[in-house]
C-alpha cells in the first residue's frame, strides 16, 4: 500500500513544474490547447467542469498560447457526443470553426494524449483540465514523448470532488504502469496535421470503420 501511495506523490510531483499560469501560458506557442473532455448533460448541455474547461481553453486561443484547439472526448455512441457539443460552445464564444479540431476517440486521458501526438500530431501541447487531473495528464504526456505543459481551470468548487480526488488517485496508479506499456489506443487512423482545417474532423467516420487496436 506505502509502494502505490508511493506512485500517486512520485506522479504528482514529477509534473507540478508543467503547471503554468494562464498569462505565462500565452508565450507558450502550442500547437494546440487540448481541452479535455467531460460530462456533457441532456440538451447537449455541458457540465460546470467542462464549461469550466473550455472557458479557460478559449480564453487561452484568444490570448495567443496557441492558434488551435483539440476538443478530445467520448462520442462512441450515437446518443452521447462530448466534443460537437465543446465544438459548438467555442463557436457560439467566437472561436472559428476552422481552428476547432476534434477527437472522437478520446474515451480516456490516457487515449487523448496519445492520439494527440499519433493522429493530430502535436508535438507541444498545452492542456486544460481541473488540477487534480492535470498532474496525471502531464505525466502521460512526458512519457509519451510530448512536450506538454498545462493550466488548470478550476475557478468554482465542484459537487463530489472529494470522491473524484480519490478515484483520480487509482488513475494516476493505473497510469503510471500503463505508460510503461504504452498499448495503443482503442482507434488509430489517418493523421490529421493541427496545421490544416479542423474542419476535416467534423464528418466523423463510424467508429465501426476506424482501425481499432487488436488487442
Amino acid at each position: 500500500m506505502l509502494a502505490l501511495w508511493s506512485v500517486n506523490g512520485y506522479v504528482k510531483f514529477s509534473a507540478k513544474n508543467r503547471i503554468l499560469s494562464p498569462a505565462d501560458a500565452k508565450s507558450l506557442g502550442a500547437d494546440c490547447i487540448l481541452i479535455l473532455g467531460a460530462g456533457v448533460r441532456a440538451g447537449g448541455v455541458p457540465s460546470p467542469m467542462l464549461q469550466d474547461r473550455l472557458l479557460q481553453g478559449i480564453e487561452l486561443y484568444k490570448t495567443g498560447a496557441s492558434k488551435r484547439l483539440l476538443m478530445s472526448g467520448d462520442h462512441g455512441q450515437k446518443a452521447y457526443d462530448e466534443v460537437n457539443v465543446m465544438k459548438q460552445f467555442a463557436i457560439d464564444r467566437e472561436v472559428p470553426s476552422m481552428d476547432i479540431f476534434m477527437d472522437h476517440a478520446g474515451f480516456s486521458t490516457y487515449e487523448s494524449v496519445y492520439r494527440a501526438k499519433a493522429i493530430f500530431q502535436a508535438e507541444r501541447i498545452l492542456i486544460v483540465t481541473q488540477k487534480y487531473h492535470l498532474y496525471r495528464a502531464l505525466y502521460i504526456s512526458k512519457a509519451l514523448g510530448l512536450d506538454a505543459w498545462g493550466v488548470a481551470s478550476d475557478p468554482r468548487l465542484y459537487a463530489g470532488q472529494e470522491y473524484r480526488e480519490l478515484r483520480e488517485i487509482l488513475g494516476r496508479i493505473k497510469d503510471f504502469f500503463k505508460v510503461m506499456v504504452k498499448p495503443d489506443p482503442t482507434y488509430l487512423g489517418e493523421p490529421i496535421p493541427l496545421s490544416g482545417n479542423g474542419d476535416v474532423t467534423n464528418d466523423r467516420r463510424s467508429l465501426d470503420s476506424m482501425p481499432a487496436n487488436p488487442s
